[in-house]
């Protein structure tokens, strides 16, 4: 085997987007950091993985001890790996993203070398900086994966059923085309989505009796528990939504 020692130093990091709807508005956790560089700035909640751990362990780690989130049952997926030679001022770092859209999150506790720790409404942190001048500076390249996080978990919901774990038991189905809007930042088509959802084997079930609640002239809404299905087929498009 032909060995080279002229390879730059390469260093591995975490960063996580976890995002919840809180509040009707999809929001994303974030850290104030403490140091440098990019020190004050915020980010995403990650760091540096150990030479004995996994991946996935240094994730779980970095979410502990700079947001306070320990023993959650949450899946974290990757969305991609970040790789600009110049992403990091410090050396050549390669960051391996995650991304959550998980309900019922508690309030993060900073620690580590996060000064601060927050959900921020997504539509707050005006992600363009060429057309949005008042657009909040992320550290690093956190702009860019914080666009691809959200994209992500937009998209989950137009294949899974996970909106219904952010309504509380039973529901109407006005509830659950809140929960899209608050992703989505726009309502889907009433009538497409009412029948996409009850067309839809186990999305949702019956739970009987009826609630005012919200309901347009006071009509009587039906009511709904959590199926067991976990994808839709055919999927809810996001083309096919309005403002309304």
């Amino acid at each position: 085997m032909i060995q080279d020692h002229n390879y730059a130093p390469i260093a591995v990091t975490v960063d996580l987007a976890i995002f919840t709807v809180r509040s009707g508005l999809l929001q994303i956790l974030l850290i104030e950091r403490a140091e440098e560089p990019f020190a004050r700035y915020w980010a995403l909640p990650g760091g540096f993985v150990k030479t004995e751990e996994s991946v996935a362990n240094a994730a779980r780690r970095e979410l502990c001890e700079e947001t306070g989130l320990k023993n959650l049952d949450l899946h974290l997926e990757q969305l991609a790996t970040y790789g600009n030679p110049n992403r990091d001022p410090r050396m050549r770092v390669i960051s391996v993203a995650h991304v959550a859209l998980i309900p019922d999150l508690p309030l993060p506790i900073a620690g580590g070398d996060a000064v601060s720790a927050r959900f921020w409404p997504v539509d707050e942190l005006r992600l363009n900086p060429k057309t949005d001048k008042e657009a909040i500076p992320l550290a690093f390249d956190h702009t860019q994966i914080v666009t691809d996080a959200i994209e992500r978990v937009r998209s989950k919901l137009e294949y899974t059923t996970l909106a219904t774990a952010f309504v509380g038991e039973p529901f109407s189905l006005s509830e659950v085309r809140r929960v899209y809007e608050a992703v989505w930042g726009k309502a889907p088509d009433l009538a497409n989505f009412r029948r996409k959802l009850l067309s839809t084997q186990d999305f949702v079930v019956p739970a009987g009796g009826a609630s005012t609640s919200g309901s347009k002239g006071g009509r009587p809404a039906a009511l709904y528990r959590r199926g067991s299905a976990k994808r839709l087929h055919p999927p809810i498009l996001r083309s096919e939504s309005d403002n309304d």
